[in-house]
């Protein structure tokens, strides 16, 4: 079975307040379980503490993360919840982070930089686990059985996305993604990470009021991610990457809006990415 779980659904900032709470309020973190693979985690915004706070509450024994962790860019919101996912801090934790190719340095050191004083004060090589860093940009991966395409995406900074393959089923993970100002045309990388996918997480940050204001601000509106999905042939779409400014009632209404454009009409079943949401698939 393939599963998915999303840990953190917000963009840019966390939020934490009664308007948000249908939603929740963490930054980017979803865990794909492929049946007896290890995790996969995109992205370590701070839903990654979910992951250890879900145990908790299930009475389940925390012991040291094994996992693997596709990470789409540096942004604060995408890698914040690192050094505070406890079961990555224990001995004997090991942790392998696939991210983008860095202008200046490799990704461990863009790490090293971010995880130190003034800044922070514990250093990557400090935590209890063993994590690697691994570059990647425009190629196929083999982790365990699993199938990982990357592909570069429009955003400000160096931005991946990733096309996950196993057993037949198929997700794909755009969690940052600059629109054009036409609102129609796609990347050829974007199209070939999302080409026919079961599922496809798709920044939806803005409605259309807003991006005439934040055009270059690096996302998507909810608008745009149905038309990804639909010209992809995307079975089913969540909308992803919600603005902490928008309240559940907010996301409601861009969910409401996304289902009814035309577009819409092309792609299976739309929904609003929430914290502690599991979607499932056999393998075919």
């Amino acid at each position: 079975m393939l599963q998915v779980t999303f840990w953190g659904v917000r963009g840019s900032c966390p939020c934490a307040n009664e308007e948000a709470q249908r939603y929740g309020g963490h930054t980017s973190c979803v865990e794909v379980r492929a049946g007896d693979e290890p995790a996969l985690i995109l992205d370590l915004g701070t839903g990654v503490r979910r992951l250890a706070d879900d145990a908790l509450a299930s009475g389940r024994p925390i012991g040291p993360l094994r996992a693997n962790v596709l990470l789409s860019h540096l942004h604060w919101d995408h890698i914040l919840g690192l050094p505070f996912c406890a079961p990555i801090n224990l001995q004997g934790a090991e942790v392998d982070v696939f991210g983008p190719v860095q202008d200046d340095g490799t990704l461990h050191e863009a790490f090293d930089r971010f995880m130190q004083p003034p800044f922070f004060p514990v250093h990557v090589a400090e935590l209890r686990g063993d994590v690697r860093f691994h570059d990647v940009w425009d190629e196929d991966l083999a982790v365990g059985a699993v199938k990982v395409r990357v592909r570069p995406v429009p955003h400000k900074g160096p931005t991946i996305g990733f096309r996950i393959e196993w057993e037949g089923r198929s997700i794909a993970y755009v969690a940052d993604h600059q629109a054009p100002g036409d609102l129609r045309s796609i990347s050829p990388e974007v199209l070939e990470v999302c080409d026919g996918v079961d599922l496809l997480i798709h920044d939806a940050q803005y409605s259309e009021a807003e991006f005439a204001e934040k055009s270059d601000w690096g996302h998507s509106t909810v608008g745009y991610a149905v038309h990804v999905a639909r010209e992809a042939g995307a079975r089913g779409l969540a909308l992803f990457h919600h603005d902490p400014a928008h309240s559940d009632a907010d996301v409601d209404r861009l969910l409401d809006h996304a289902r009814g454009l035309p577009e819409a009409q092309g792609i299976d079943w739309i929904l609003a990415a929430a914290e502690g949401q599991t979607l499932e698939w056999d393998a075919v």
